[in-house]
């Protein structure tokens, strides 16, 4: 099979780790006869730098006439004076909204390698965790009207959080079919107690369970599920949330798991064409001095593999050679702890050694 996948490399870390994942790519492709052509687009902080703003017409373009998307990571210090509608992190939303990704799968996982990397204790951890995240992606307070005005007690700002019926309803069916295919568990993360956008959310994700017996559905306040995942993790299968709540969460999770450099993403619409990132950010300190852990971005190339092309056992393939690689002992320098640790690039050469 070809597939032809454009590459947004952006800003600080994300050329480095979007190579990565584009040489572990080209390997699996030449094991398992696929052929991969990649295209890189300009998005982010060196899109502002080249082409005066954050998302050029042209890298939309080329996202819409892929058939996948791989994102490295966006912004840094140098553009942090821009005026919001400037700043690197406005093309995310731009891009995610121009492809109609409405959907954010973010797995955290516990490898077993990594126990002793989890902050929590070891009677905690002891059965590990398998946790997937479905963010609603492309409504909340991140799209809601904003704005500045004069009020009571001088200059203030506000943003606007906004459900429809409709946004709910096509993330719970999406989080729904993802509890049927895991271990049946659903919980709905809300703030039901003070805030009317989050009491719709709860109205209709109760209707969309009526439609799937066979999943257990339960509620849960949003402070109370930040606590929880720290408390006793492993009593989360799939999550479902809002935008804003997704996002503070799936960061909770990914520090739990050892690393924030361990956790991919996937952000799906309609269609089969997805963007996949790792859920990090730019890390400009360390840019250039392979010392990033390009794993998620890895493992994020496996999701593209599995959810926008269908190949399961390709996708298989890169998560079982990233488990060997750790369970070997292998570390970059974020998960190292003082030990000896891999460059970015060798870390990436383990990992193809395994495929």
């Amino acid at each position: 099979m070809k597939y032809n996948i454009a590459l947004l490399k952006g800003d600080g870390i994300g050329p480095e780790i979007v190579d990565s994942a584009v040489r572990v790519l080209t390997a699996l492709g030449e094991k398992f006869g696929h052929e991969f052509n990649f295209t890189p687009y300009d998005i982010g902080g060196v899109a502002i730098d080249k082409h005066g703003e954050p998302l050029p017409k042209a890298t939309v373009e080329g996202c819409l006439n892929s058939d996948s998307v791989l994102l490295g990571a966006v912004g840094g210090p140098k553009w942090d004076t821009l005026p919001g509608n400037m700043r690197p992190e406005k093309a995310l939303l731009g891009i995610r909204e121009a492809m109609g990704l409405f959907t954010n799968l973010r797995p955290a996982k516990l490898y077993s390698a990594l126990k002793d990397d989890c902050p929590l204790r070891s009677d905690i951890v002891e059965n590990g965790f398998d946790i997937m995240i479905v963010r609603e992606l492309t409504g909340g307070i991140y799209f809601g009207e904003r704005g500045m005005r004069e009020g009571k007690y001088g200059e203030e700002a506000y943003d606007t959080e906004c459900y429809s019926r409709m946004e709910i309803e096509r993330i719970a069916r999406v989080a729904f079919e993802t509890a049927k295919k895991r271990r049946c568990n659903l919980i709905s993360i809300d703030k039901a107690n003070v805030l009317e956008s989050s009491r719709l959310w709860r109205k209709v994700v109760h209707e969309i369970a009526a439609e799937y017996p066979e999943v257990s559905c339960s509620d849960m306040l949003v402070d109370n599920a930040a606590m929880q995942l720290v408390r006793n993790p492993a009593q989360f299968d799939v999550i479902v949330t809002s935008n804003m709540f997704g996002d503070i969460l799936s960061d909770e999770a990914s520090q739990i798991t050892g690393s924030i450099g361990m956790l991919p993403s996937a952000s799906l619409g309609e269609t089969s064409r997805g963007l996949y990132e790792p859920i990090h950010g730019s890390a400009p300190d360390i840019a250039g001095k392979g010392l990033a852990n390009p794993i998620a971005t890895i493992l994020s190339a496996a999701m593209m593999l599995l959810y926008s092309f269908g190949l399961s056992a390709e996708s298989d393939c890169i998560v079982s050679a990233v488990d060997k690689v750790l369970s070997c002992g292998y570390r970059t320098a974020d998960i190292a702890h003082g030990g000896e640790s891999l460059s970015t690039d060798a870390i990436t050469d383990k990992i193809i050694e395994n495929i």
